[in-house]
């Protein structure tokens, strides 16, 4: 089947009647089939669309008696049969429950008192074959699926006689308690239009307003597949598509727009958010977006057949899982991944889904996806995903987590290959996941979205400045790039990521207002870094001085050991990471091949600090704290993870998961112990070593910092020369 159809062949007019049929016709079937059967069913619908449906079941039902009247006549005939064999084609009874006033022995009531009256009278006098409609069920509750006062005499109504089968109509914006849904034997819900009906949905004059070429409801489609038919049609009404269109010219894209506007309720987000524009770094990342949806759909936009529309949907992901650090911009992807598809966005907390009541998480989870199909395309972003989505069987979860993971799975699954749905969830702990959710078809690709590189940061630093209009020269953004390139949350272990360089630059935003000045220096980057920390740190003349000396310690060997990335910046001013001075040191030329005597260098440099105050001192400061902890973490991730040790071999410390903890021997552990302390011992007299023999530097140095407070690289470079050839 071609892509396009000629307008020709589209009806001329379309009564509701028509929409019902053409967008409901499966529906109705199914419905109409179990209720011959005696099944009472519950319908799902929006409540603009109840009614319709009921007249097109009781149609169906009517049309079914007779034919099988018919059917049984004639067999009647041929057979020589008597006539009242034909008994059993009799249509149904059917007995509508809606509130409205019915003879006087009804005034005074309300709407519910005589819908009450009006199913008590029903099922009491009910007999063989009697359908009862209840067309407002969803008038029966208040919240928390809890029911009015009046309602609950409902309940042993409904379980009084076995022999009535009931149709029931309930809004699914309203929940309903399970006492009640416990009477449906089946449940059927009617979201949005297929995409085969649309020819048959809009008129000749509608389709010709869009093109006056060929009509393409793959096109169309995408922006009205949430929508059920009678608003579909008194949409198509309401945006004035009855204005034709001049020859060889369309407002398709017009048309487009405006249905997207009129889609778009309050509980969703149409974001503009460009993949290019307004993330900087993270060019995996966005490649393998690309790659992996992006570049498929609009491939989608531009193929000629059913055939091949189809085929390309079937290998289209469901779902997608971010994974990273908090505030690397996860949400803020999922954005990007909406703008580019023209979609909706709705970002659900994933602990907001949980509930005390019985069977309201699930409820909460559905409602989440019946929405995304209401103004689709849509993207749901389930945020911390984790929080209910624990992998089943272990001891973190509740019942009720294992409840909405079932939910979850049943919803991904049940996609129509033609909606413009896609799931992604955030996490920080992707170990944790339910295993179930990252089949193919469910969640099928992970990204990860690690703490920003300093390429990444560098074009996220561009882009605020460019954003707020800062006026930062190069050499300022390369020093906030830099000066990032650590610890934000010493406390918490948390990288720089994109939040916290927002955060610093919306900090010179601020003071650029205040002060009326946009000539920033590096020590106003400096300055918003240090708002970080909860209070301005004071010092007196002797802490000042052990804070020198070990600042100089640790520029002194960045200059000196091998291996080791040299001073940029010497600072003995309190930062954003909570420490009382920093040095900062050149990115390295090659950071994916990281050598074990870049590492030594490393440790070496880390203990810098601590030595110099011992030297110095005779004693050391509790600052040196956080750089003995990163030269363990240096020690230990080379012996444990990279196989860098001699003594204990290549064999090394797995990242087991949860449940699954294959513990190291005593006697492995005490080696691996063994070779961390001998890897620590050395760099530490290497350290011992240089500075000693560089004594008279080290003095000058931390004498230089104190009376300046900060040296830059032209500064310690001519510093370090005049030290040498003296």
């Amino acid at each position: 089947m071609k892509r396009t159809v000629g307008i020709a062949t589209l009806p001329v007019d379309v009564r509701v009647e028509d929409a019902i049929e053409a967008a409901c016709a499966d529906d109705v079937t199914y419905v109409e089939e179990r209720l011959r059967r005696g099944m009472s069913v519950l319908i799902e619908a929006d409540k603009e669309l109840a009614l319709h449906l009921y007249l097109a079941i009781r149609g169906r039902l009517r049309r079914a008696a007779g034919s099988a009247s018919t059917s049984s006549g004639s067999a009647s005939t041929s057979s020589g049969s008597a006539s009242t064999s034909s008994g059993s084609a009799k249509p149904p009874q059917i007995v509508v429950i809606d509130g409205r006033p019915r003879g006087e022995e009804d005034d005074g009531r309300s709407t519910l008192g005589r819908m009450l009256h009006q199913l008590t009278a029903a099922i009491r006098g009910s007999v063989e074959r009697t359908i009862i409609v209840l067309l407002h069920l969803d008038v029966l509750t208040t919240t928390h699926t809890s029911l009015t006062m009046e309602a609950r005499e409902a309940i042993p109504l409904l379980y009084e006689n076995p022999e009535a089968v009931l149709l029931g109509f309930r809004d699914p914006s309203f929940p309903l308690p399970r006492v009640i849904e416990g009477v449906f034997a089946v449940r059927r819900e009617i979201v949005g239009v297929p995409r085969g009906a649309l020819t048959k949905l809009i008129t000749q004059r509608e389709a010709k307003a869009l093109d006056s070429d060929q009509f393409d409801p793959f096109a169309l489609y995408k922006y009205v597949s949430g929508l059920n038919p009678v608003r579909l049609r008194r949409l198509l009404a309401a945006i004035g598509l009855r204005r034709e269109a001049l020859p060889g010219r369309s407002q398709a894209q017009a048309v487009y727009r405006e249905l997207r506007r009129q889609t778009v309720s309050e509980d969703v987000e149409l974001p503009n958010v460009d993949l290019a524009r307004d993330i900087g770094g993270y060019p995996e990342v966005k490649q393998r977006l690309r790659e992996e949806l992006l570049d498929l759909l609009a491939r989608k936009d531009s193929l000629a057949s059913e055939g091949e529309i189809s085929a390309l949907e079937a290998l289209l992901p469901r779902g997608i899982i971010f994974y990273g650090p908090p505030g690397t911009g996860k949400t803020y992807f999922a954005k990007a991944m909406a703008t580019a598809m023209d979609a909706t966005v709705i970002i659900v907390s994933g602990p907001e889904l949980k509930s005390k009541w019985v069977g309201e998480s699930e409820e909460n989870l559905r409602r989440v996806f019946r929405q995304a199909r209401r103004s689709a395309p849509a993207v749901i972003v389930f945020d911390e995903i984790d929080a209910f989505a624990h992998a089943r069987g272990t001891y973190e979860g509740s019942g009720v987590e294992h409840s909405m993971v079932n939910q979850l799975l049943t919803e991904m699954d049940g996609f129509r290959g033609s909606e413009s749905i896609f799931v992604v969830g955030t996490t920080n702990f992707l170990s944790s996941l339910d295993g179930a959710l990252l089949r193919p078809g469910r969640f099928e690709f992970m990204i990860e979205i690690p703490a920003p590189n300093v390429a990444d940061r560098r074009e996220i630093v561009d882009i605020y400045n460019r954003k707020m209009e800062l006026g930062l020269s190069p050499a300022l953004c390369e020093h906030l790039v830099r000066r990032t390139d650590g610890l934000a949350e010493r406390d918490r272990g948390l990288p720089f990521t994109g939040d916290h360089i927002y955060a610093v630059c919306r900090a010179l935003k601020r003071q650029a207002i205040r002060t009326g000045q946009t000539n920033f220096v590096a020590d106003d980057i400096d300055k918003a870094l240090q708002r970080k920390t909860r209070s301005t740190v004071v010092l007196s003349a002797a802490e000042e001085r052990v804070v020198a000396f070990h600042e100089a310690g640790h520029a002194l060997l960045a200059m000196l050991v091998e291996h080791a990335t040299p001073p940029e910046r010497i600072s003995i001013v309190a930062d954003m990471e909570g420490a009382l001075g920093y040095v900062l040191r050149a990115a390295r030329a090659h950071p994916y091949a990281i050598t074990t005597a870049d590492f030594r260098a490393d440790i070496c440099v880390g203990l810098g600090g601590y030595v110099s105050e011992r030297l110095t001192f005779g004693d050391v400061s509790i600052g040196a704290h956080t750089d003995l902890q990163q030269a363990n973490r240096i020690a230990r991730a080379m012996v444990e993870e990279y196989g860098m040790a001699t003594g204990v071999g290549i064999q090394v410390v797995l990242d087991e998961p949860r449940g699954h903890d294959h513990s190291v021997s005593e006697a492995r552990r005490q080696r691996i112990d063994a070779e961390v302390a001998a890897i620590l011992e050395a760099e530490h007299q290497r350290a011992t070593a240089l500075l000693t023999e560089h004594r008279a530097m080290l003095s000058a140095l931390a004498e230089t910092l104190l009376v300046r407070k900060v040296l830059d690289t032209a500064e310690l470079r001519t510093l370090a020369g005049a030290k040498q050839n003296g």
